[in-house]
């Protein structure tokens, strides 16, 4: 492996100084904008002779991208991306302050230690010890930062790809987050890395009635509409359909613990991965969660309409139909709206890119599997996909099993353990060396 360890010294103060700025996004434009993460990724840059371009979508919603030539002219780029905003949090349910990078029993506490900063840290430190050894990469690596991913990348990842295409040309592959990290099965360590993610509907269900006075019958009542649409939309059970890297998954689980590979037996291969079985479940078929509603203003008032906002998450080549299927679920008198949505991505395992990521990991912990996951949740991957450009998740974080890592996703006292961030400065740093 190529030596990074000047990566692994700074890694945590990079990511410490990332959490220390708040960046919360709160959706529609309403935000800490993300200029001042920008700002100081583009000064570290500088300092190693790396020059960025820095983009506002509006005023404050800032995204940075940099590009490290390669010494293959003919070899096509690689999009290196992670994103500088983190999801709101409540100071008061924390045991820490969210926002101050606190170091404690090994781990490093905040808001974005998972996600994330913790990999934009990463970046950041292979990047800079990459330059200051004067180090070059067989190909072009696209290096950006996005505002914005957590309220779907409308003023980031999305901005960016359609306003901006020319900086991202002649690249084919791009690497991100939630992918790379280790699970125990039984002993074994195993990294997963994400090669698929579900699709995103964000649906606007908008029921119309007549508003009249509570007191009086009415059979034209938008709430009671509206609350059966979302009973039955909530409540649907959408059949098991398990797409390819998440049987790939369970197969390889499946070999490492002996349990045969059946459809009788998926809960018990789902249990051996532990906490990430958060992550992999859903992906076993689509799903459809009602999340809020707003209706009315006063008790004995009935509006003239109700709205429910409707989560689906969909499989891979699955999206029309189960926008058909919530149409009909819904019913007569129920508007639907699509307030964002973006197609699922589905990649091969088998590639050569794949296969470097593999090597960096087995030559730091040769006793480790490799085996590839669909995620529930979805990325700036989607984004990408606009352009031709095929997505893996890939942040690696050798993990300690004590440790709900599913759960430090938008969760209280997110944090990351020190050691993981200084085994993904170092693998990464040797994957962007050789992919």
């Amino acid at each position: 492996m190529y030596d990074f360890s000047a990566a692994e010294a700074e890694v945590t103060s990079l990511c410490q100084q990332l959490i220390r700025i708040d960046t919360q996004n709160w959706g529609g434009n309403k935000v800490n904008p993300e200029r001042p993460a920008a700002d100081l990724i583009a000064a570290w840059f500088d300092e190693v002779g790396l020059e960025s371009t820095i983009i506002e979508s509006e005023p404050g919603r800032a995204s940075l991208v940099a590009r490290i030539k390669g010494t293959d002219p003919d070899a096509d780029a690689l999009v290196v991306h992670g994103h500088t905003d983190v999801v709101p949090a409540a100071a008061e349910d924390w045991s820490v302050d969210p926002f101050a990078g606190v170091i404690k029993d090994e781990l490093l506490w905040g808001r974005g230690a998972v996600d994330m900063k913790d990999m934009d840290a990463m970046i950041i430190a292979a990047v800079r010890d990459m330059l200051r050894q004067g180090l070059r990469p067989r190909r072009d690596l696209i290096i950006a930062f996005f505002a914005d991913e957590e309220a779907g990348g409308n003023y980031g990842a999305r901005y960016m790809v359609r306003n901006h295409p020319e900086l991202f040309s002649g690249a084919t592959e791009a690497i991100s987050e939630v992918g790379g990290y280790s699970v125990d099965v039984r002993g074994q360590r195993v990294y997963l890395v994400q090669t698929a993610e579900k699709g995103l509907a964000w649906l606007n269900l908008i029921a119309h009635g007549t508003a009249g006075h509570g007191s009086q019958r009415n059979d034209d009542n938008p709430v009671t509409r509206l609350a059966a649409a979302i009973a039955r939309i909530g409540e649907y059970p959408w059949p098991q359909e398990i797409p390819v890297a998440t049987r790939q998954l369970l197969e390889g689980v499946a070999e490492i613990t002996g349990i045969e590979f059946r459809a009788d037996t998926i809960g018990e291969l789902l249990a051996e991965l532990g906490s990430v079985e958060k992550f992999v479940a859903p992906t076993l078929q689509n799903t459809s969660n009602p999340s809020f509603l707003n209706a009315g203003y006063k008790h004995n008032v009935i509006p003239g309409t109700a709205t429910a906002y409707v989560d689906c998450r969909t499989l891979p080549g699955q999206h029309e139909d189960v926008m058909l299927k919530i149409k009909e679920l819904a019913g007569e008198g129920i508007d639907i709206e699509a307030n964002d949505e973006g197609d699922a991505l589905e990649a091969p395992f088998d590639t050569p890119l794949v296969a470097q990521m593999q090597k960096s990991l087995l030559d730091d912990d040769p006793t480790a599997k490799v085996l590839p996951y669909t995620l529930s949740g979805g990325t700036d991957n989607k984004s990408m996909a606009e352009l031709g450009i095929t997505g893996y998740g890939f942040a690696p974080l050798q993990l300690t099993g004590d440790l709900d890592f599913p759960a430090m996703f938008h969760g209280v006292d997110e944090r990351v353990p020190i050691s993981a961030l200084k085994f993904g400065a170092r693998v990464l740093g040797d994957f962007l060396m050789k992919t």
